[in-house]
Formats: C-alpha cells, sequence, structure tokens
C-alpha cells in the first residue's frame, strides 16, 4: 500500500521530471483515498501537460497535503507558518524538502517573533539532518548563522560539508568586523584541512569574505592560489579592490590591472554587467575619463548597451560624473530605459558637485513623476555635493523642504552636511546657532567641521570655543578615542592668533597621552598609470 509520505515525495519528485503521466497513475493508485471528480480533474489537466496544476489540485483534492499546497503556493506565511508547521507534524511528513522550506518561511517572515521559531524544525528529528541545518545557517542573519554554527560545532554531533562551510563564510563576509575575520580565518584552516577547496564556490566566497573584511592581501592570495576561475571569481576579486575606497587609488589602478588580466586569461572568460560595474567604479575613483570612456565602448560592444542595464547606466553616470563630462553624463541618463534610486542620486549629485545646484534641483524634483522616492542616501548626497560646489541657497532650500516635501525627517548626517555647508560658505555663526538648535544632540563630527571652518576663516574666538568643547566631548565620550587631528586643529587657531602658549600646552597635552600626529603623503599619476608615493 502507498503511504502518504511517498505520495508526498513522489509528487515532488515526478513533479521536477516533468512526467505528467507518471504523477496520473500515481493518482489512479490512490484512488481508494482520492475522490473521483478530483481524479476527472487531474486527468484534464494531464492532457494539457500542465504539471505544476496537477501537483496543486492533487495536494489540494487531499486534505492532509492542503498543508504542503500552501507551503509551495503562498509567497508569504507569517501569519499561519505555525499552522502550516503543526500540520506538518500531524501528518507525519517527513520529507526534509518540505522542512526546508518552512525553515525558508520563517526566517523570511518580517515578524522578529516568528523568525525565531525556525529552530524548531530540528525538534522533530531524531539525529541532526545536515541539509536542514546548512538551510538554517543560509536563511537566518548573519550573525544568528555564525552563533549557531559555533553551537553545533561546540557539540560535535554533526559532520560539515562544504556547503556548511560556505554558508558560513557568506555570513561572515555579510556582517564585516575584527570578530568575524577571526572566526572566517578559522574557518578557513577547517576548510584546508577537510579538503573542501575543490569546490569552486568555496574559495571564491573566501575571496569575497577577506574583501569585505578588508583584508585585500588575503583575497588575493586565494585568488592567485586557485587552479580555475569562474566569472563570479574574477568578479569578486575586482569588486574587493574596487570597493575599498580609503583614499589609497592603487586598489582602484589594481582593480584595472586586473580586468585586464581577465581579458587576456587563456580560459576564455568574459566579463559580465558586475564586472563592467565594478570597473566603472574603480575609474571613477581614480578620475581616468578615457579609461572610462574605453569601457562604456566595450560594454556595449560585448554586453549591452547601458539603456537596457540600470546597474552599467547607472556606474556610467557616476563615472561621468565624477570624471567632469557632466554632457555625457546627462546623456546617458536620459537614454536610460529604467533609473531606480542609486541613479537618480549619481545624477543629482554629480551635477551639485560641478556647480549645477538649480538644474540639479530640477532632476531631483523629476524623480516624483518617475515614480521614484528619494532616500536619506539621496540627500546626504545631494546636501554633500552643495557643500562641495557652494550652493548654500539650494542646500538649505533641500533640508527644509526634506519633511514638508519628501515627507522625510532630517538624520544627523543631513544636519552635518547643512553645519559643512554653512562653514564652509564663512557662516559660522549660523552655523553655530544651527548646532544649538538642532533637536538631536550634535556628534563630533559636526563640531570638527565647524572648526575646520573656524581656522579656515580665521574666526579665533569661535575656534577656541568649539575647539576645547570637542575635546571635552572626546574625553566624555568612552566609545570614541581622542583624535590627533582634533589637537592639531585647534593647536593651528592658536598658532592663528599668535597664542603660542596655548600652541606649546596642546602640543604637551598630545605627548602626555601619546597622541601621534598622521604623517601626510602624496600621490602622483604618471603616463604608465604608476602610483609613486612620497
Amino acid at each position: 500500500m502507498l503511504e502518504y509520505g511517498d505520495v508526498a515525495t513522489s509528487t515532488e519528485l515526478y513533479g521536477s521530471k516533468s512526467s505528467s503521466s507518471a504523477i496520473c497513475d500515481l493518482l489512479i493508485k490512490l484512488q481508494d483515498k482520492f475522490n473521483v471528480s478530483c481524479q476527472m480533474k487531474v486527468r484534464h489537466k494531464t492532457l494539457k501537460h500542465q504539471n505544476q496544476d496537477i501537483i496543486y489540485l492533487m495536494l489540494n483534492c487531499l486534505p492532509r497535503f492542503r498543508c504542503i499546497s500552501f507551503l509551495y503556493s503562498l509567497p508569504k506565511l507569517s501569519y499561519n507558518i505555525k499552522q502550516i508547521h503543526a500540520q506538518l507534524i500531524t501528518n507525519g511528513l517527513k520529507s526534509p524538502t518540505f522542512w526546508a522550506k518552512l525553515i525558508e518561511h520563517y526566517c523570511g517572515s518580517p515578524d522578529q517573533h516568528i523568525a525565531s521559531n525556525a529552530h524548531l524544525v530540528f525538534q522533530y528529528f531524531d539525529k541532526p539532518d545536515l541539509f536542514l541545518f546548512n538551510t538554517l545557517i543560509r536563511c537566518v542573519q548573519p550573525n544568528d548563522s555564525i552563533l549557531i554554527f559555533r553551537n553545533e560545532f561546540s557539540r560535535g554531533l554533526m559532520f560539515f560539508d562544504e556547503y556548511t562551510y560556505n554558508f558560513v563564510l557568506g555570513a561572515c563576509a555579510r556582517s564585516p568586523s575584527a570578530s568575524t575575520l577571526w572566526v572566517g580565518r578559522q574557518l578557513h584552516a577547517r576548510i584546508v584541512k577537510h579538503g573542501f577547496e575543490s569546490n569552486i564556490l568555496v574559495p571564491t566566497t573566501k575571496i569575497y569574505f577577506y574583501a569585505s573584511n578588508k583584508d585585500i592581501i588575503s583575497a588575493r592570495r586565494v585568488f592567485d592560489e586557485m587552479p580555475r576561475r569562474s566569472t563570479v571569481t574574477w568578479n569578486a576579486m575586482i569588486t574587493g579592490y574596487s570597493s575599498l575606497k580609503e583614499g589609497n587609488k592603487k586598489y582602484a589602478l589594481n582593480a584595472l590591472y586586473l580586468f585586464i588580466d581577465m581579458l587576456i586569461d587563456v580560459s576564455g572568460i568574459k566579463p559580465t554587467a558586475t564586472t563592467i560595474v565594478s570597473v566603472l567604479s574603480a575609474v571613477s575613483q581614480i578620475g581616468m575619463l578615457e579609461t572610462g570612456a574605453c569601457i562604456h565602448g566595450f560594454a556595449e560592444k560585448t554586453v549591452c548597451t547601458p539603456e537596457d542595464d540600470v546597474f552599467i547606466g547607472t556606474g556610467l553616470v557616476d563615472m561621468y560624473s565624477k570624471c567632469g563630462c557632466l554632457d555625457s553624463a546627462l546623456s546617458v541618463f536620459w537614454r536610460m530605459n529604467q533609473k531606480n534610486i542609486m541613479t537618480w542620486t549619481a545624477m543629482t549629485t554629480g551635477l551639485a558637485i560641478h556647480g549645477k545646484g538649480k538644474q540639479s534641483l530640477e532632476v531631483l524634483y523629476k524623480m516624483g513623476a518617475y515614480g521614484v522616492k528619494p532616500n536619506e542616501a539621496t540627500f546626504t548626497s545631494f546636501l554633500s555635493a552643495c557643500c562641495h560646489g557652494g550652493l548654500v541657497e539650494e542646500g538649505l532650500i533641500l533640508f527644509h523642504e526634506m519633511k514638508r516635501t519628501f515627507g522625510m525627517m532630517p538624520q544627523i548626517k543631513h544636519y552635518g552636511c547643512i553645519v559643512d555647508l554653512l562653514g564652509r560658505a564663512g557662516n559660522l555663526e549660523e552655523a553655530y546657532d544651527f548646532i544649538m538648535r538642532m533637536p538631536i544632540n550634535p556628534d563630533a563630527v559636526i563640531w570638527r567641521s565647524l572648526l575646520g571652518a573656524c581656522k579656515i576663516h580665521g574666526d579665533v574666538v569661535m575656534g577656541e570655543k568649539v575647539g576645547k568643547f570637542l575635546l571635552q566631548l572626546e574625553e566624555w565620550s568612552s566609545a570614541e578615542s581622542p583624535k590627533s587631528e582634533d589637537y592639531i586643529a585647534l593647536s593651528n587657531v592658536y598658532a592663528l592668533a599668535e597664542k603660542w602658549d596655548d600652541v606649546e600646552i596642546v602640543r604637551k597635552t598630545m605627548k602626555s597621552k601619546g597622541i601621534l600626529s598622521k604623517a601626510g603623503s602624496s600621490a602622483v599619476q604618471t603616463v604608465s598609470m604608476a602610483v609613486i608615493k612620497n
């Protein structure tokens, strides 16, 4: 006699193989548990070769299997997922595939109380199931994934495979920190010990992990040691280089060099849209317009036209804007068939950086007509661009319209942009009054911005007041260690007023606290694209 558990498993098997007749034969064998009218409906569906409809109909006609149809047919089950869970237990359905789908629904729920029940799935199984465990660590939040793996590892009841380590490494990459970097290195050692590096996904994830944690040297070492590489591998390494933007252009140059190596590699790997986006990001950091134009042409001939790919189009808009070619940026922008929030942000920011304040505001206000609503990052980028472009009026207008027109409350970073905007323009008293009227407590960054403006415009009285307050604020805050830049800025303000005794006091304070000033550096780009450090 065919049992219900066999039916569920067979349904999934036959559905994956697209075997209409096999599904129909299975239903005929269940005629004692399957009403005649439902059989006729299934016969009709079978003749039309609509296998997914057959499975759905079968599961709904057999009451005990309706929970499976709900499990696979509904996109979100945040409100009745517990009922589906109970039905799986009641009906004795132990197929790991069903329970893996249940875990996915639990973890995908926006309700954290429901999502936290995903681990309850394991209580129904006598022995730990590796497939379900891998599904769980793949679906939960990164920090939870690391914690679950650590707990199971300490128990020592399960032998992990390469997918386990791959998922945990991915979690470490999505939650970069000093602690996750240490965990990932331990995982790397275990991967080598157990010989799981033959699966190309594992070393590729290691590259992604090291690059996300800013250990680009280890990422490149893994890349160089790989006997074969996929397109995803090349993209992970190029993206790792281009994502390091801490004021050092050598990483962007390395991304371009690696892109050239990819093109001439004997394996014949072809660049994808992801490759082009990462390379354009590297070009925008260096400001090499000619190189960016060449990549633009290459993308159109070999990958796709920017008009049809929103990510490549956005990358081109950003690249042309940062390289100072606004006409090309606008040309690409208006020819794009689809624009997302990043596209609009890149264009409005590019216009504002180059002093096109009114034109930038016009583009910003057109976003609503295209069904795109600006977010916090859009306003931050635009206000920052107004600072560099000296667009005081435009920046203040947009700040006051954030809540009134766009319904968005300004955050601390938006207030910081306004202080920087007023300070750069020399409106120091207005900037100080603006800080005093802020509905949220100003942080050290805001005071630091005003202190820098005081030094630039020679306001010694205001600079001394702000500098002392900033140093006191850092002493009160245990989370932030004193920065040498703040002491040096206050020292320079005193020097500007020729208060040499106060300069000496500040310098002695730095020495007693062991605060060292950072050495300056400069970079020169030669014709051969080499970077010479001085």
